[in-house]
């Protein structure tokens, strides 16, 4: 059974690999990022992280924390409140552009 998850995991990989390459070769990779720019300043999502950013200084103080500590910080929230309807529309996107590329 180890050996069909390592073998899944590495058809994974070397899929997502893939697919990133395609990506950056049809420039759509940009194209992703700079939607994904747009819907999350259109939501506020970009404000919301701010403040809480903000929040952390203030808390810990300016001179007791890093930058690397404070995106180790706010990574998982970032990441938990992006807006489902923001995926959503990603994944569509990309499942477009995988499916014209094939």
């Amino acid at each position: 059974m180890a050996d069909i998850s390592g073998d899944r995991k590495a058809h994974d990989a070397k899929l997502k690999d893939a697919i990133n390459k395609k990506l950056i070769e049809t420039g759509e990779r940009e194209k992703l990022k700079e939607l994904l720019r747009t819907r999350l300043i259109e939501c506020g999502w970009k404000d919301q992280l701010k403040v809480h950013c903000k929040e952390i200084v203030r808390q810990r103080g300016l001179e007791n924390i890093t930058v690397d500590d404070l995106v180790a910080e706010i990574t998982p929230k970032g990441r938990a409140t992006v807006p489902d309807e923001v995926k959503k529309e990603l994944l569509q996107k990309i499942r477009a552009i995988i499916a014209s590329i094939s």
